[in-house]
């Protein structure tokens, strides 16, 4: 009797031990690849730090709350600003603002800072030197944000543009008591009292043109929101003539907000302009 066989036969028995041990080596090795090479799972996104405009979360600690708020301190280029007089130096290459608003379908939010109009379609623009910008949303700050002449006016609207690469133009107009603006009942008859994230729509159409001066005349400068994240790189046009709006509807909105403007912020050499 043969010994090769028996051994041939162990030779075989220990060749397929050997494969189905690789094989498993393999197999292994590939689950801990496709483990590392895989995502992690996204983690929920951190909600947003609170702010207001009083106490430990009011603008003068704005950057100190979240570090996306950096900006609020250390950036150079803010708003608002107080407009002087000697800082404003006439451009006689700048034109007037061109608005092209029509009434428009309109909603409101309460969203705990202010009242902001939600604009619907993109039918509404203003044109600088030839660059378009959509007007997205307006909202209300008292008093003032801007000051001229270290004066505050009783309140400010500003009406917030984008173009189509992100660029951001804020028009913004100031306000003073005196007449009443009818068209703006049909906004403050549904002012909603509470903060929510739910609008409330406005029956019919809205003359945005209703809110605006004769004299489109403005200060220019750049400036950032007034507002965390203060994102700079804003185009700001603040017309020179204020609008009227009787006490009482002034008064509405105080009742909802005492204040809610940001103190004005160093110019920083920043150049002031006017068309000349």
């Amino acid at each position: 009797m043969s010994l090769l066989k028996p051994y041939s036969r162990l030779l075989l028995v220990c060749g397929l031990v050997t494969g189905l041990l690789a094989g498993c080596a393999e197999k292994e090795q590939a689950l801990q690849n496709t483990e590392k090479s895989s995502p992690a799972p996204a983690a929920p996104a951190a909600a947003k730090a609170h702010w207001s405009y009083e106490g430990d979360t009011s603008p003068e600690h704005w950057g100190e709350l979240e570090e996306d708020f950096e900006t609020c301190e250390l950036g150079k280029e803010q708003s608002p600003i107080d407009i002087e007089a000697p800082d404003v130096k006439k451009d006689s290459h700048l034109s007037p603002v061109e608005v092209d608003y029509s009434p428009s379908e309109v909603s409101l939010v309460n969203n705990g800072h202010t009242i902001q109009v939600n604009v619907s379609g993109e039918n509404n623009h203003i044109v600088l030197e030839g660059k378009s910008y959509t007007l997205k949303q307006f909202h209300f700050h008292l008093p003032s944000e801007h000051e001229v002449g270290g004066k505050h006016n009783e309140m400010e609207l500003h009406f917030v543009h984008k173009t189509a690469d992100g660029e951001i133009a804020v028009l913004g107009i100031l306000i003073n008591g005196g007449a009443e603006n009818a068209e703006l009942n049909k906004l403050w008859s549904q002012l909603p009292r509470e903060e929510s994230e739910e609008a409330v729509a406005i029956d019919g159409k809205f003359d945005l043109k209703a809110l605006l001066p004769g004299d489109l005349h403005s200060y220019r400068y750049h400036g950032s929101l007034t507002t965390p994240p203060c994102t700079e790189g804003v185009q700001w046009i603040v017309l020179q003539q204020p609008v009227e709006w009787s006490e009482a509807q002034i008064g509405a909105f105080r009742t909802l907000f005492p204040h809610d403007n940001r103190p004005v912020q160093p110019l920083e050499g920043r150049t002031l302009e006017t068309e000349g």
